[in-house]
C-alpha cells in the first residue's frame, strides 16, 4: 500500500486576544476570535491542527517595525488604564498584551515552521494588524503584525511576498516595506473604501520599485475578478520577484455578507485563492494571518475552508458556492497595463 503523505498546519491563538476591549459595540470584538476557534474546531480540520503557543514578540522584534517612542506611547496607555489611541482604534488595560502576542504569534509560527514542525501555519490573533503604520494606529489596528513576521524574515535573509485579501487596503503594511526592496506587498482590496489608499500607481520607491502591487477593485467583485487579477497580475510579479517565503494578510471582509464591506465573495472563495499564493513557495514557509472580517458566520465558514486548503483535506460540505460575474475585470486590466507599459511584469 502507498503511504499517504500527511500535511500538517499549525494553529496559533492565545487567550489574551480575548482580553483586548475595543469599546462598546465596536466591530471588532472577542466575538470574531471566537467565531474563528468556531471554525478552527470543525470536525474535518481540527484533527490536522497542531497547537503553536504564541509568544510576545520583544522590543527589539518590534523595532524593526515601529520606532520605540510609539510603542512606548501605546504600552503606557494601557498600563495607565487604556482610552482611545485614534478614531477608530480603542485600547483596554490588557490591549498591549494582546498586541505584542499578536505579533509574536507569527514569529512563533515561523520559528516552528523553519524547524520543520509543519507545512503552513495559522494564526488566528487580534487586534488585526494591516492599518499600523510604523508611527500610528489605525483603522482598529495597533502593532502591524504582519510586518513583524516579514520583517524578521527579511533579516534573516529571506525574499517575503505579502498576499493581502482583506477588503481593506493594507496601508500600514505598505508603508513599512515601500522602499524595502526584500519584500513584495500584493493588495487585492475595495476601492472606494476606507482608507483610501491602494492606487495603481502605487508600486514602491525607487529603491524598491515593482515591490508594491495594488489591485484595487470595485464595490461587487466576485472570485472570477479575484483569480484572473492573481493569474494575469499577481503571478507574473510573483514569478520576477522569486519570494522564498509567502505571508497572507487573511482578511475575511471581502465575504458578501459583512456589514462594513461591498464585495462578494463567499466562503468557498477563500480556498482557491488562498491555494493559488502558497503554490508560489514549498511547504513549510507557508504563514496565514487573520486580519479583519465581521460577520460571524461568515468568519467561522471562511476559517473552516482555509484551514481545509492549507491542510489539504476535502473541503467541508459549505452551504455556499464559488461566486462570478460581478464587476471589476476592466480594473484588472488597467492594473496589467500600467505594469505592463512599464515593464514590471
Amino acid at each position: 500500500m502507498d503511504s499517504v503523505e500527511i500535511v500538517t498546519v499549525l494553529f496559533a491563538t492565545h487567550t489574551s486576544y480575548l482580553d483586548h476591549l475595543a469599546g462598546p459595540r465596536h466591530p471588532e470584538r472577542p466575538e470574531r476570535l471566537q467565531a474563528v476557534l468556531r471554525g478552527a474546531n470543525h470536525v474535518d480540520v481540527v484533527d490536522a491542527l497542531i497547537a503553536c503557543e504564541p509568544r510576545g514578540a520583544t522590543m527589539d522584534e518590534l523595532m524593526r517595525v515601529h520606532p520605540l517612542g510609539y510603542l512606548e506611547r501605546i504600552r503606557d496607555l494601557c498600563l495607565s488604564g487604556g482610552g482611545r489611541i485614534d478614531a477608530d482604534t480603542y485600547a483596554s488595560p490588557s490591549s498591549w498584551t494582546a498586541a505584542t502576542m499578536a505579533a509574536g504569534a507569527g514569529l512563533a509560527a515561523i520559528e516552528r515552521l523553519q524547524q520543520g514542525d509543519a507545512d503552513a501555519a495559522f494564526c488566528a490573533v487580534r487586534p488585526p494588524g494591516h492599518h499600523a503604520t510604523p508611527i500610528e494606529s489605525m483603522g482598529f489596528c495597533i502593532v502591524s503584525n504582519v510586518a513583524v513576521a516579514a520583517a524578521a524574515l527579511a533579516d534573516a535573509g529571506e525574499r517575503v511576498m505579502i498576499f493581502d485579501y482583506d477588503a481593506h487596503h493594507g496601508n500600514g503594511t505598505q508603508a513599512v516595506f515601500y522602499d524595502d526592496p526584500r519584500v513584495l506587498f500584493v493588495s487585492i482590496h475595495q476601492s472606494p473604501l476606507y482608507p483610501g489608499t491602494g492606487a495603481v500607481t502605487e508600486i514602491g520607491s525607487d529603491n524598491a520599485r515593482a515591490t508594491t502591487l495594488n489591485i484595487p477593485v470595485p464595490a461587487g467583485a466576485t472570485a472570477d475578478v479575484y483569480l484572473r487579477a492573481f493569474d494575469e497580475v499577481v503571478a507574473p510579479a510573483a514569478q520576477q520577484f522569486s519570494p522564498t517565503w509567502v505571508i497572507i494578510s487573511a482578511g475575511f471582509d471581502a465575504h458578501r455578507n459583512d456589514p462594513i464591506t461591498d464585495l462578494a465573495l463567499s466562503a468557498a472563495d477563500y480556498p482557491t485563492l488562498t491555494r493559488r499564493a502558497l503554490q508560489l513557495v514549498a511547504p513549510g514557509r507557508r504563514l496565514v494571518m487573520l486580519e479583519g472580517g465581521y460577520d460571524l458566520d461568515a468568519l467561522t465558514a471562511c476559517t473552516t475552508a482555509v484551514l481545509a486548503e492549507l491542510a489539504d483535506v476535502p473541503h467541508p460540505g459549505l452551504h455556499e458556492r464559488s461566486t462570478r460575474g460581478g464587476p471589476g475585470m476592466a480594473q484588472v486590466d488597467i492594473v496589467r497595463d500600467y505594469w505592463s507599459q512599464r515593464g514590471l511584469l
